[in-house]
């Protein structure tokens, strides 16, 4: 099964819906959704190594719009929907201590959480609860998320390309496992940190 998705991932790189899937993922992912858009982003980027700035540049796009709703739902409708999705991933505390980490780190916990494995619904969500700037919030989600998919992923599709997907290929389930270690070790450091 794991090997169909991923052969779907690279042959629907070619094809237009996928794209947009990606990117509704990347959307969704900064507000709520548990998956984020690497699943995704990183098969097609290999299958077509020559749009992968491409990609990187939709999933940064869509992924700083889906933090406005974040925004929007830690600031206006924290009460109801906030709360619900933080408590979804069992870090119901987390939105409070965040709130005090930015009060101490200001703006760097943005950057500092914006680049890691940990959900960045979290941050999101919690930085319209703690009053965080709008523009400023904007402008340091627009950074995070392009060092994530354009700095980093991007750049290692392009110097590494065709090795990678050779090794992925090769170790597809270990690179899954893998992959799902960091994401849970990132729902994990937020709810022990």
């Amino acid at each position: 099964m794991l090997r169909r998705l991923y052969k779907w991932c690279i042959d629907a790189a070619d094809k237009p819906h996928a794209t947009w899937l990606m990117g509704i993922i990347s959307f969704v992912e900064s507000s709520f959704f548990p998956v984020p858009p690497d699943a995704m982003l990183i098969p097609m980027s290999l299958a077509r190594p020559d749009r992968a700035w491409f990609y990187a540049s939709v999933c940064t796009l869509t992924s700083v719009a889906g933090g406005l709703l974040g925004y929007f739902i830690g600031a206006v409708l924290y009460d109801s929907i906030g709360q619900w999705v933080i408590s979804l991933y069992g870090l119901g505390g987390k939105a409070e201590a965040f709130r005090e980490a930015y009060a101490y780190w200001g703006t760097w916990i943005i950057l500092i959480k914006g680049v890691t494995p940990i959900p960045y619904k979290l941050v999101t969500i919690a930085s319209g609860l703690a009053g965080v700037g709008f523009p400023l919030f904007m402008l340091y989600s627009a950074v995070t998320r392009s060092i994530r998919y354009v700095v980093i992923e991007a750049m290692l599709v392009h110097f590494f390309g065709e090795r990678a997907q050779a090794l992925l290929e090769k170790y597809l389930e270990l690179a899954l496992v893998t992959f799902l270690i960091v994401l849970v070790l990132g729902f994990v450091a937020l709810r022990y940190l």
